[in-house]
């Protein structure tokens, strides 16, 4: 009897299941995406490019706080993928996490995966994109959390007028095929080229060739508080972004709440969301402002798209005679300006707020020291260096194979020269040994295991 009972409760749980999943299908919460190559004309020439329902960049998915949001994915391209929740914990459902090869199997060109995605703490901006190749180049979107129904933003006591939303994605343009520079680079251990543009949602603006017509221009009201939600969705570049003649009010990053702070320009990572606010204060004499956005990198030796995406802030109300004027600039930091970009992280800390807490564990049971570093080696082929990144003392071995077995990881038991002088080796092996990488930055012997 108890048997019984206890398969028709799995039953009818299982239905109850199956019935919210389909409800869902009909409700706010649920989306379709179609994954399938959309012919683009930027900087003079077309290409074609994998995109979700023909949108770059892709569809805009909204939801509460601990909400439930089911995604559909089509695939009709002519290669695998998988989609990532960036930002999305996914407590205790990882499967649906979506990086291809270690969360899941890549959806198949002609098959579809449905994901789903259980919100919990986040609230605020996050994103989506491909987690297969670069495909995300392309394939991205934003993921914009509410909060929950009854409650409102920790901040609009402040800002009463809080007016639109207005999502602001960060992205790079390509004229080559990446898939193409991505198979290369796998060959010889190069990079990929750097991008032919930065753009701001999907369009490099008026300082790029053929693209004046396109800039992405959004207007606003005077008097008015905007919600920017920013994403960096370029592929591995911090940028340097700002609106001429307005500051921002900087609120939230990552599906978090900040303690609020005002800035001329923020600095966001790869893949980093910041929410800031803009107020809508300027004289109609001057009604047209640029966004803007360049990189930021304090390497100096690296080549990088040293471009400027532009979009257009304007405001409705003003005169005749100003919309034809050019827009106002941002003064925008230099690419390398470390101190801009040091002091503008130094600004970002939690809300930890009674209603959004910040529970960091206080008693410690076990303290760690882990060490990483990145440096460059000497190589006799590719573009004259190689980078190594050793964890705990321990520096990767090149496999003698591309296989994901004959991948291995050591640490050296005898001294190098590197590892008492401080500096990096003189030299690689040849081509046909798998060198060892020993760590530049240890000094003394290496042979002893982590403490």
């Amino acid at each position: 009897m108890a048997t019984m009972l206890w398969l028709l409760a799995a039953v009818f749980m299982l239905g109850a299941a199956v019935g919210l999943a389909e409800g869902s299908k009909h409700g706010h919460n649920y989306y379709d995406f179609f994954v399938k190559e959309t012919s683009y004309s930027r900087l003079c020439e077309n290409k074609t490019l994998l995109t979700v329902n023909g949108q770059f960049p892709g569809p805009t998915i909204t939801a509460r706080r601990g909400e439930r949001v089911i995604v559909n994915v089509h695939n009709q391209g002519d290669r695998n993928i998988t989609i990532h929740w960036h930002g999305v914990d996914q407590p205790r459902n990882p499967w649906y996490d979506g990086p291809e090869f270690i969360t899941q199997c890549p959806i198949q060109p002609g098959t579809n995966f449905t994901y789903e995605i259980l919100l919990s703490e986040e609230e605020g901006t996050i994103w989506w994109h491909a987690h297969s190749g670069l495909d995300r180049a392309g394939v991205h979107g934003a993921f914009i959390v509410h909060p929950k129904k009854g409650t409102d933003y920790p901040f609009i006591e402040s800002y009463k007028k809080l007016h639109k939303e207005i999502p602001i994605i960060l992205g790079e343009w390509w004229t080559s095929d990446l898939n193409l520079q991505l198979e290369e680079y796998l060959k010889t251990g190069g990079e990929i080229n750097n991008s032919n543009a930065h753009t701001i949602n999907g369009q490099p603006g008026d300082l790029y060739p053929c693209s004046r017509n396109d800039t992405f221009n959004v207007g606003v009201k005077r008097g008015k508080t905007y919600l920017l939600r920013i994403i960096n969705a370029g592929l591995d570049g911090d940028m340097f972004f700002g609106v001429a003649g307005h500051l921002l009010t900087v609120v939230g990053t990552d599906g978090r709440y900040l303690k609020p702070f005002t800035v001329q320009t923020i600095m966001i990572s790869p893949g980093q969301t910041m929410d800031a606010l803009l107020e809508a204060k300027r004289s109609p004499s001057s009604g047209r402002y640029y966004m803007a956005s360049k990189t930021y990198l304090s390497n100096t030796r690296l080549a990088y798209q040293n471009g400027t995406a532009t979009a257009i802030l304007e405001y409705k109300d003003m005169p005749l005679a100003t919309r034809r004027a050019t827009p106002v600039f941002p003064n925008l930091p230099n690419n390398t300006d470390d101190a801009v970009a040091t002091g503008y992280t130094a600004m970002l800390r939690s809300l930890a707020s009674k209603e959004h807490p910040v529970n960091v564990p206080t008693k410690v049971n076990e303290h760690m020291l882990i060490t990483l570093a990145i440096n460059t080696l000497p190589c006799t082929t590719g573009n004259g260096t190689t980078a190594a990144a050793p964890a705990w003392r321990r520096a990767s071995t090149t496999p003698a194979s591309r296989t994901l077995t004959s991948t291995s990881s050591t640490h050296t038991t005898t001294p190098s020269k590197a590892s008492t002088s401080r500096t990096s080796p003189t030299s690689h092996p040849s081509s046909s040994t798998s060198p060892t990488l020993t760590d530049p930055g240890r000094i003394g012997p290496q042979s002893a295991a982590p403490r």
